[in-house]
């Protein structure tokens, strides 16, 4: 699926940039379509990434290819980066994730990153998605990735955030005045229809509806989509499946990127 902007500029400060969508363990697709993109000779010059596209597109931002990011994540499970808490304002908490991500990642704020970042969050005190382009990595990728209920929010500076896709799950909107080609990647697809009935289960798919609800605008920005549907087999905390969903990202870019036209490939300047 291809969407193009009628309205250009002229000049812009970045060529390519690339809006990573939110999905829990579906975003390790982002880690697959990244690898295509490298092997037909495309490197976004910035990325935007709400949730698991902010992990992805940091790691990636910091200097790891494709590879070396599946390798970081190779043995991980939930147990390994979450704890339980009491919960009073979610069930899970996000420390041993933070330290996590500290440990591996060279940059320790936004700012130092090899590409520009930005980190889509949302203000749950004040109802507002946020955009990110400075400050603590670690803490912006796990206020990110904080899904109400499930995760306690973080605490930024006196407000609290939580995941950026309750509000905007595609940031394709703070990247489209600052670059050419905007490439959108969205792993939250429809639900399916069976799901489990715990607690759990029932806030991860209230927010996928959230998530497949706020992208339209977005999506009506993107030069080019790729959208991956098979990894909606997956749920959000899926994470031994990391490398099956790769694959479905790679392939699913690499069938969009043979389908350019030219047209699409002159934008590109292929």
């Amino acid at each position: 699926m291809f969407l193009f902007n009628k309205k250009k500029k002229e000049n812009y400060p970045y060529k390519i940039g690339l809006a990573l969508s939110g999905g829990g363990a579906r975003g390790f697709a982002h880690v697959g379509a990244l690898q295509a993109f490298e092997e037909y000779g495309l490197k976004p010059d910035i990325i935007a990434g709400t949730s698991a596209g902010s992990i992805v597109g940091s790691f990636y931002c910091d200097g790891y290819s494709p590879r070396e990011i599946m390798k970081i994540f190779a043995d991980m499970d939930l147990h390994k980066l979450v704890e339980v808490t009491l919960p009073r304002k979610g069930f899970l908490k996000y420390d041993k994730f933070i330290d996590f991500l500290r440990e591996h990642l060279k940059a320790k704020r936004i700012e130092e990153l090899q590409k520009p970042m930005l980190i889509a969050v949302t203000d749950f005190d004040h109802g507002k998605s946020i955009i990110l382009d400075h400050g603590d990595l670690a803490v912006s990728i796990a206020a990110s990735s904080s899904i109400p209920i499930v995760f306690s929010p973080i605490e930024i500076d006196g407000i609290n955030y939580v995941d950026g896709g309750v509000l905007r799950n595609l940031p394709a909107t703070p990247l489209r005045d600052k670059c050419k080609v905007v490439i959108g990647v969205n792993v939250t697809p429809l639900q399916r229809e069976k799901y489990s009935h715990n607690i759990v289960a029932i806030a991860e798919r209230a927010y996928n509806y959230l998530a497949c609800g706020n992208v339209f605008p977005d999506l009506a920005l993107c030069d080019i989509l790729i959208e991956h549907q098979d990894v909606g087999d997956y749920n959000v905390f899926d994470l031994k499946a990391q490398q099956k969903i790769a694959s479905l990202g790679y392939n699913s870019a690499k069938n969009v990127l043979e389908s350019l036209t030219d047209e699409q490939r002159k934008l590109l300047n292929w």
